[in-house]
């Protein structure tokens, strides 16, 4: 008897350890599904084209799919800190905001908890901003089955701001290749797919696949504060 009862304790807690894991999975999936189906407010893309007259609804419906890859991004890393690269879907997030009940009925469905907005900054020179970015990176080139370490195209949210057009944009390549370091020959500043991977550039590859860091934030490309190669303001964590 004194064996027999460890004994079952051991598979008890292993049968509940296994039952935990599969109830996390079962929730992952029903809030990734949430995110995919879940209709935005009416009004958003009137908004959204506003501000950028240029954008036809098409455009507007292919940022609200960007939109929710950011999303699916923030979900499958874990909701650790992801970055937002793309402009004109960081426009369509903060008219989203502004629908205040909405977004909120979003976070909750989608996330467990509401996302906040704090500052950020985009790739650059301080390693824990890029650490989202490349978070971000991953779980999008995850989505669309690109090898993230050596993309031979990139990943719609990365792609989006050049697909447009968009004045202020933030524009990728995936390999910068034979360009010239982060310019195509215009004013646009060009970022690259491979520094993703590349160590040498900040010293690291935090966020390329991790499994570390707890809670959770996510990042919007924008013109707040300066740092490496551009600015923005970013989602904060979920909080109760």
């Amino acid at each position: 008897m004194s064996v027999l009862l460890p004994l079952a304790l051991s598979l008890l807690l292993v049968l509940l350890l296994v039952l935990g894991a599969l109830w996390r999975r079962q929730r992952r999936t029903r809030r990734a599904e949430f995110i995919q189906n879940y209709v935005f407010p009416k009004g958003l893309f009137d908004k959204l084209q506003a501000q950028r007259p240029a954008l036809t609804l098409k455009d507007c419906q292919l940022v609200s799919l960007a939109l929710r890859q950011f999303f699916s991004a923030y979900l499958q890393g874990g909701l650790r800190p992801v970055a937002m690269p793309s402009q004109v879907v960081d426009d369509l997030w903060h008219e989203f905001i502004l629908h205040t009940r909405n977004y909120e009925h979003f976070c909750r469905g989608a996330f467990g908890a509401f996302m906040h907005h704090t500052p950020a900054v985009a790739m650059g020179g301080q390693a824990r901003s890029n650490a989202g970015l490349r978070r971000c990176w991953w779980q999008c080139c995850r989505a669309e089955h690109i090898n993230p370490r050596q993309p031979t195209r990139l990943p719609l949210l990365f792609a989006i701001d050049a697909k447009l057009h968009i004045e202020g944009g933030f524009h990728y390549v995936p390999d910068c290749g034979p360009l010239s370091r982060r310019t195509d020959g215009s004013a646009t500043v060009v970022h690259c797919g491979g520094d993703f991977s590349n160590a040498s550039y900040d010293g690291g590859t935090d966020g390329l696949g991790d499994g570390d860091g707890s809670g959770g934030s996510a990042s919007d490309a924008g013109s707040g504060d300066s740092g490496g190669d551009g600015g923005g303001c970013s989602g904060g964590g979920c909080s109760s």
